[in-house]
């Protein structure tokens, strides 16, 4: 089902920072196997071959960006160990959501009646011109205590914590943003950063992709019409 969106304001623009709020420890949670050369070998394996999926269906569905947003978000959030997340798309003007993954039903539901972008959330630093936001505790926030709608309803409706977001840009312009969350205290490793930002990268193809494909047709359209 296609979900509302509400306008955007833009906040003043400002340098692109990796930032991670509340001042999250420089260690990579819970994870006991960093440094394992096996442990590693076997998350290498795990990217490839997921991203050798996604790339399959970009290939044969050129024009589906449903399929591949959906599939992008399902093996981020298996990889990086995330509760729930959500990838939404930005046309300059409103984020809307294109695909969810384990979005408890509250939340869904919230989301049925638009994203509401408003100053010190992820998706207004986002058009500020970060490009990576990741949050240690969203309820141990200053945006949670002022009342951020989107905020409070990640936190109250869906119970996130620790959250990790990561624009999608290309040529430095905002097609959208893909966000993961926990439902603990976890600070995702630098590891599970890096595969976001892969996966992330993977979707701006496929943004791309249906760009030029739509391009050609309407092309190929107007020179029969000649």
């Amino acid at each position: 089902m296609a979900k509302r969106s509400k306008s955007v304001p833009r906040p003043p623009t400002k340098r692109k920072t990796s930032t991670t709020g509340n001042r999250a420890p420089r260690r990579v949670g819970s994870n006991k196997l960093k440094g394992n050369p096996r442990h590693e070998l076997i998350g290498a394996r795990q990217q490839l071959a997921a991203t050798s999926e996604v790339l399959q269906i970009i290939n044969a569905s050129p024009g589906d960006l449903a399929s591949v947003f959906e599939a992008v978000l399902e093996r981020a959030m298996r990889l990086c160990e995330g509760a729930f997340g959500f990838l939404t798309t930005y046309d300059g003007d409103r984020f809307k959501i294109a695909a969810e993954h384990g979005v408890p039903p509250a939340l869904a539901a919230y989301f049925e009646t638009g994203i509401e972008v408003r100053p010190g959330d992820g998706h207004w630093r986002l058009l500020a011109g970060e490009d990576l936001i990741h949050n240690l505790d969203q309820k141990n926030d200053d945006a949670y205590r002022a009342g951020n709608p989107l905020r409070r309803a990640v936190v109250d409706l869906g119970g996130a914590r620790s959250a990790l977001v990561v624009a999608l840009r290309k040529d430095r312009i905002l097609r959208g943003a893909m966000t993961i969350y926990r439902k603990e205290v976890q600070p995702f490793s630098a590891s599970q950063v890096a595969l976001l930002q892969h996966f992330a990268a993977q979707a701006v193809i496929a943004i791309e992709n249906v760009r030029l494909f739509e391009q050609a047709r309407s092309a190929l359209r107007n020179s029969h019409c000649r």
